[in-house]
């Protein structure tokens, strides 16, 4: 390997170099600590060049970054792999982190990505947490400009939704009683304390930020290629309970478009409702992932089921028999929520196949009908965009679509509710 003289790499032993800066920029913080001494062992091993070529680096010289790179390659294939000193290995990290960084400068996200997981697969381990914390920032990055793209092609949730007009049209008493609570990033040690074993729901945010269908699904195009030509089960009319409710078979391509229209003059609202999609189209189920969440309790998942459809679906107060996460993967929904204790003054039907279900209608509540419900405390929420709902098991819960929606429900039982369920 040429070099050059120890001298002319002498600034770089000074880690502030590392701080340059640049036009787009991550945390490295352990290479800011100990890149003077890395660079240090890298001269000792006669890479003068390199060294020189890292300091340039590190003041935003892409050419020179990818030089460094080179160089650390070399001397990663001079010989056989168990032969190559580890300073090398973690000289090639170093190198990738500033090609990934002045990379993203340019708007080339995919090459850093790239140079990121080269230096994870070939480089050595000082750095590797901050490769994996940079990979979670250009991949984040990535996410931004697929969503960009998307919004400015054929959208199921354009930007323009009058909000305020849409919230008008929900129950009496909304947003007027308990706001369910909101968790980033929750641990399963925290769901099984604090909600869990209390039985409570929760909103859980940065959830789903790994989901590709947290980009794909908004994309109308997508949809029509992976599903478009596949047979589908919707609902038609206002809801399960109304008269003029039916249910047909159309094509998914058929189901976009009403979607997107949301003309219901001639057909009604029309709604893919807890129907097992992901079951007859692998394409959507690759987009998603069964949360963590979902084993709590030593039980198991019972059902995953697709909730699509135009602003305005409803799904009338009632309850499942199962601890269910509400996955909003495109649009938003308001959610109402009763916790079971208060069955009784709910007004369930008393026909067993609608057992699960109330008879008083929230969108017109009846209070000389249903006094009792009129006093009952509720939480209720906007389940946005990437967010997750738990519904408690046997909770009683109503939901309206705010705009078109697509989300998916994920329903599962512990093991001592299986035995009730058998029974």
């Amino acid at each position: 390997m040429s070099s050059t003289s120890p001298s002319s790499s002498a600034a770089v032993a000074d880690g502030s170099a590392e701080k340059a800066a640049t036009a787009f920029d991550f945390d490295t913080p352990v290479l800011d600590e100990h890149s003077a001494e890395l660079l240090r062992s890298v001269n000792s091993q006669g890479g003068y060049a390199y060294t020189a070529m890292a300091s340039l680096a590190a003041g935003g010289d892409l050419r020179a970054a990818e030089a460094a790179r080179e160089m650390a390659w070399e001397q990663l294939h001079s010989g056989p792999w168990h032969s190559v000193l580890p300073v090398w290995r973690d000289a090639y990290s170093l190198a990738c982190l500033h090609v990934a960084r002045l990379s993203c400068g340019k708007g080339e996200r995919v090459e850093a990505l790239r140079a990121l997981d080269l230096g994870i697969i070939m480089g050595g381990t000082l750095l590797r947490n901050d490769l994996e914390a940079a990979v979670d920032v250009v991949r984040g990055a990535i996410r931004v400009e697929e969503e960009r793209r998307v919004k400015e092609g054929k959208q199921l949730v354009e930007k323009d939704i009058d909000r305020a007009e849409i919230l008008r049209t929900l129950p009496t008493r909304s947003l007027s009683s308990k706001v369910v609570p909101k968790r980033s990033a929750l641990s399963l040690e925290g769901f099984l304390s604090e909600f869990f074993i209390s039985g409570y729901p929760v909103i859980i945010t940065e959830g789903m930020t790994h989901w590709p269908a947290i980009t794909k699904w908004n994309d109308f195009d997508y949809l029509e290629r992976v599903a478009g030509h596949r047979t589908v089960p919707v609902e038609v009319g206002k809801n399960y309970l109304c008269s003029d409710w039916k249910q047909e078979l159309i094509t998914f391509s058929e189901f976009l478009e009403r979607v997107r229209s949301n003309d219901s003059a001639d057909v009604g609202p029309t709604y893919l409702a807890q129907h097992p999609l992901f079951d007859q189209i692998n394409e959507l189920k690759e987009d998603i992932f069964v949360p963590d969440y979902c084993f709590t309790g030593g039980g198991e998942l019972k059902a995953m089921n697709a909730w699509f459809g135009p602003s305005g679906t409803v799904t009338p107060l009632h309850h499942d028999p199962h601890h269910n996460i509400l996955a909003q993967v495109v649009g938003s929904k308001y959610v109402m929520l009763y916790s079971s204790s208060f069955s009784e003054e709910l007004y369930p039907y008393n026909e067993t196949m609608l057992g699960n279900s109330s008879q008083a209608d929230l969108d017109a509540i009846n209070g000389k009908e249903f006094p009792k419900i009129l006093d009952l405390e509720f939480y209720d929420c906007i389940l946005e965009e990437g967010e997750m709902l738990y519904v408690p098991q046997k909770w009683w819960h109503y939901v309206r679509s705010l705009s078109p929606s697509m989300s998916v429900s994920f329903w599962w039982s512990n093991p001592d509710s299986m035995e009730e369920e058998s029974s």
